[in-house]
């Protein structure tokens, strides 16, 4: 992939009363408060990562599946699945260098935008654990879950970011048992509307410390 900017938007949750009872959750952890909600979080494109497998250091990070905007050099946008693969632990630190720590996988299919702007809503995202041998459900839920693709694009205006070649995760849906740090995770995005599935699907690899 050519180099890009690319962008994570956290506190992305539509339902704003929820996004700062999480954030009152997670300062009661150490969490630091972010500065805005929604909240972005610029990083280095070299992480955007479809190999299959990631390195991590420590027993405390996990993935999460997030609907995913790429836009070329011409302006032209598309749509794919993603996972903002995380340091839990240095969290407490700082959330942007939890960020930066990890790669962030991505699926090699994505859809032109125009394909799915009409259901935008009502993609699915879905993602899975590998945990002690065995896959577990982890995330399940709608987009319309996460903050409108108009206020998204509006969000980005605002932070100045160019309307062109950027690499945007656009947020995550909801855990359905809270965190799980796994050995592998898959995710997907499904469209009812085209009957279509982009997934992704990577291995945990944990160095030696």
């Amino acid at each position: 992939m050519s180099k890009k900017q690319f962008y994570c938007i956290g506190y992305a949750g539509r339902d704003k009363k929820k996004t700062w009872e999480h954030v009152e959750e997670l300062k009661k952890i150490g969490v630091p408060e972010p500065k805005s909600v929604p909240e972005l979080y610029h990083l280095s494109d070299y992480l955007i990562d479809n190999s299959g497998a990631i390195s991590v250091i420590g027993n405390q990070t996990s993935g999460e599946v997030e609907i995913v905007l790429i836009c070329d050099k011409e302006g032209n946008l598309f749509v794919t699945v993603g996972s903002d693969h995380t340091d839990r632990g240095l969290e407490t630190v700082s959330i942007h260098k939890s960020k930066q720590v990890c790669a962030k996988p991505i699926a090699g299919e994505k859809w032109d935008f125009e394909d799915v702007q009409d259901e935008w809503d009502d993609l699915v995202l879905y993602s899975e654990v590998l945990s002690e041998g065995n896959w577990v459900k982890y995330q399940h839920d709608k987009v319309s879950s996460i903050i409108p693709f108009e206020q998204i694009m509006d969000f980005l205006k605002r932070n100045d970011i160019e309307s062109q070649n950027y690499v945007v995760y656009c947020g995550t849906v909801p855990l359905l048992n809270g965190f799980i740090y796994g050995d592998g995770f898959r995710c997907g995005i499904y469209s009812e509307k085209m009957d279509k599935t982009i997934e992704l699907e990577y291995k945990v690899e944990k160095l030696k410390v």
